[in-house]
This record gives structure tokens, C-alpha cells and sequence, in this order.
């Protein structure tokens, strides 16, 4: 049988740009949403926003690089085995101006492929300016997925689909008591948020690199957006610990068939859980509670 010739030897630097494979090669965000999902059998997200004035108080006479570091470095560690996701909120960052900027860009390579690191941005503005959102956190930072806002039109999403290995989570329904105001809208689709929740499964099905961002403080989204967007598309889950939202709710409505799609961020439940001395064992014992505490609820689906 006459053998195959050897395939050449990958160029050390491929030739598509800003190194990034042609998006047939590579996977589907919301494919490695799931398998992350599935291999580290959790849905918790820690959501890395230091605080200075929270900071445990062995840190508070660090200066702003050190403290970060000391800080940031700690908490990733201490939650690490319990962690599917990471969410940076931009703004805790700049707070600190450079120096925050600095622990901003070293996150996503300390953090590493294995868990998703996502930046929560809430972007939104024309394309081209979406583009410089898309190339800066992706390619320049490192991110695997941003959040961002339609309010300016469907068409500012389209950069991203360029780029389907990478992801974005859609603003559909958030977790501050003001989201009624403009989100409960009324339209011919039902609520305003839930027009963005269709659109978001076309483009899901349309890109695969598309989920949703809902609010666990509004626990009776949770059933209708599942509803409308099936099983494979995740939704990202603010407002659970100290804002209150209803894990139980959020888990039993949120999950899809497959007890998956469902990324649940939690802030300063982990990150403040102790200001002494003990805070990298005090998170680490936080974000373990939370884990374990979700997959009871998933393995209570799966035996109902």
C-alpha cells in the first residue's frame, strides 16, 4: 500500500493575522464553553474585583502594583481547583490607574487556557470601534470573551463574527434593581429583554460564539430565557452572594438539558470572605461551598 507523504512542518508563525487560526479550524466558543464546563464538572466564575477599600488588611499598606499582585495572584490560586471562569470588571481596574492596567493585561496568562477568562466590559459603540474592543482584549490581552450591550443595534456585533472562537455575552436582562427601567420594556416579542434573548440564539446559531448575560436577581428570567435559547448556549449569571439572587432558582431554571451553559459569577462572596489573615483559605472555602452547593442542585435535576 503505497504510503501518505509527510504533511510539511507548521510555519513557527502562521500566516493568517494576528496569528490566529482561520475560524474553520478552530473550535466554536461555545463549544469550549462546554468542554471547560464539563471538565472541571463546575459552573463557578470568580469574578476578580479587587476593591481597595475591602482589601484584607496585610495588604492595605502594600502600594497599588503590590497589592494587586499579592492580591490577585492569592485569590487565583486559592480558587483555581474550584473555578470554571474568571470575569475582570474593567472598571475595578482602572481605579488604580496604570498599576491596575498592569494586573488587567498579566490576568489572562496567569489564569491560563483551562478556565474562560472574561473581560466585562459591557460594550458597545459602531463597528469599527467594536473591532478595536474585539483586537484589544483578545489579541492584545488575551481574553476568551467580552461582555457587550446591543442598545446601538445588531450591527455593532458584527466584528465578532469574524472571530468565532472567541466569544461575547449579550446584556439581556442585568442585576441592578434599575434593569426594569429600560430592559421590561414592552415590545410585539414580549419584554425588551427577551427580543435580545431571540437574537441572541439566532446569532448563537448563526456564529457559535454567542450567550447571555441574566441577572440571578430577576429569578423568573431565568425559565423563559432557557426556553428561547435551548441547550448549548450559555448564559452568564451576575448577582449571586452579596447581591443576593437565588442560586437555587438560578441553577434549576438556568441549566440546559445537559446540566451545562451556565457560568455563575460570584464577586465579593469570594474574594472578602475573610479581611485576616486566613483570606486565601477563607476564598478557597468559599468558592469550594459554592461549587459543591451547585452540583447538588444539578445532580437534584438529574434525579427528579
Amino acid at each position: 500500500m503505497r504510503r501518505r507523504r509527510a504533511l510539511a512542518p507548521a510555519p513557527s508563525q502562521p500566516f493568517w493575522p494576528g496569528n490566529h487560526p482561520p475560524r474553520d479550524l478552530a473550535p466554536k466558543f461555545n463549544q469550549k464553553v462546554d468542554k471547560i464546563l464539563s471538565a472541571r464538572d463546575s459552573l463557578v466564575c470568580v469574578g476578580l474585583d479587587p476593591d481597595p477599600t475591602l482589601m484584607p488588611k496585610a495588604l492595605r499598606r502594600l502600594g497599588p502594583s503590590a497589592q494587586l499582585k499579592r492580591f490577585l495572584g492569592g485569590i487565583v490560586r486559592a480558587t483555581y481547583p474550584h473555578a470554571a471562569a474568571y470575569k475582570l470588571q474593567l472598571g475595578a481596574y482602572l481605579q488604580y490607574g496604570t498599576a491596575g492596567l498592569d494586573a488587567l493585561a498579566a490576568l489572562p496568562a496567569r489564569i491560563g487556557p483551562t478556565r474562560l477568562r472574561i473581560l466585562d466590559l459591557k460594550a458597545n459603540d459602531i463597528p469599527n470601534t467594536m473591532r478595536m474592543f474585539r483586537d484589544g482584549s483578545f489579541r492584545k490581552f488575551g481574553f476568551d470573551a467580552i461582555t457587550v450591550t446591543p442598545w446601538l443595534g445588531w450591527e455593532t456585533m458584527e466584528p465578532f463574527a469574524d472571530d468565532s472562537s472567541h466569544g461575547i455575552f449579550v446584556v439581556a436582562h442585568s442585576s441592578n434593581p434599575g434593569a426594569i427601567d429600560f430592559q421590561e420594556i414592552p415590545t410585539p416579542r414580549g419584554p425588551l429583554w427577551l427580543a435580545v434573548v431571540g437574537e441572541v440564539r439566532r446569532l448563537a446559531h448563526a456564529q457559535g460564539n454567542v450567550g447571555a448575560v441574566i441577572g440571578a436577581t430577576f429569578s423568573e428570567a431565568f425559565r423563559h430565557a432557557r426556553t428561547a435559547l435551548g441547550n448549548g448556549i450559555p448564559i452568564l449569571v451576575p448577582g449571586i452572594g452579596a447581591q443576593g439572587g437565588s442560586l437555587a432558582t438560578a441553577v434549576r431554571e438556568g441549566v440546559d438539558a445537559h446540566g451545562r451553559a451556565l457560568i455563575i459569577n460570584a464577586s465579593r462572596s469570594i474574594l472578602y470572605a475573610s479581611s485576616g489573615p486566613d483570606w486565601e483559605k477563607a476564598a478557597a472555602k468559599e468558592a469550594a461551598r459554592l461549587k459543591v452547593q451547585i452540583n447538588q442542585l444539578r445532580a437534584g435535576l438529574r434525579t427528579a
